[in-house]
């Protein structure tokens, strides 16, 4: 026991020290698991590559401008579908939080399309608009409209009501009591909306981009499996949860704290 309680005080002082290393020192046993394993040959090495391998097979990607290229098009993907995903979500969450009739007649609706997967529309949008942007773009709407919708509306309807009271009785317009009032006590709902809808849609964008798309990540990791590399694939996964690592813990989170901080709904 004494033991674990020095190594986890080594930890402890290193990553105050160098808070990067705390996002890596995790993965250190699972290489190390893995490198013994390939080592052992436990498994074929064609079907399990070490990570040596990896790294070479990564580096080959990076030089021949095949890994940028890719990774480029997956984040632009993203980004297009969550900024119109976000331009019609947060609109429409505010307009059936604020209106109980709009709440009333639309949450089943809301429910009922939620259920429904982003990727069981893919055969249907196949037949629509074929392979291409378009059927990408709408898989990556699609999955981030419901998450930012529904909690938008949690956010508005949570607002207590004794702030609206308290600012109509200061003499504030329906407009400034919309925008000082309601959107900034719902902004933490509609933060973690759009944390969730981002996490759900770069999933949603790699399923689509190793179904019907012809580059990205997805497809990347898609076409290697035609060839029998299971070094890209494991390259194209290793993109991924590094990505999203960095776009989530990096950016979301913070933006999350410091929005619920600010709205004193994280206490110190």
């Amino acid at each position: 026991m004494s033991a674990i309680h020095a190594i986890w005080g080594w930890y402890a002082r290193l990553t105050a020290r160098w808070p990067a290393l705390a996002a890596f020192i995790p993965f250190v046993p699972i290489i190390a698991v893995w490198a013994v394993v390939v080592w052992l040959e436990i498994f074929p090495r064609v079907f399990l590559p070490g990570p040596g391998d990896v790294v070479t097979k990564a580096w080959e990607l990076t030089y021949k401008g095949i890994l940028p290229e890719y990774l480029a098009d997956s984040i632009e993907r993203l980004a297009v579908g969550a900024a119109v995903g976000m331009a019609i979500a947060i609109p429409l969450g505010v307009f059936i939080g604020l209106n109980r009739r709009a709440h009333a007649f639309s949450w089943p609706i809301l429910l009922f399309f939620q259920a429904v997967g982003d990727i069981a529309w893919l055969p249907i949008l196949l037949v629509w608009f074929g392979f291409g942007l378009t059927t990408m773009t709408f898989v990556i709407v699609y999955t981030v409209l419901f998450p930012v919708v529904l909690n938008t509306i949690l956010g508005i309807r949570s607002v207590k009501p004794e702030l609206h009271r308290a600012a109509q009785s200061l003499g504030a317009s329906p407009l400034r009591i919309l925008f000082e009032v309601t959107l900034p006590g719902a902004l933490p709902n509609i933060i973690t909306g759009l944390r969730n809808g981002l996490g759900y849609g770069w999933r949603a964008l790699i399923a689509a981009e190793i179904i019907v798309g012809t580059s990205g990540i997805g497809f990347l990791m898609f076409d290697a499996r035609r060839a029998g590399s299971v070094e890209e694939i494991v390259v194209g996964m290793i993109v991924l949860g590094i990505l999203w690592y960095i776009v989530d813990s990096w950016f979301l989170a913070p933006i999350e704290r410091a929005t619920g901080q600010r709205w004193g709904l994280v206490t110190k």
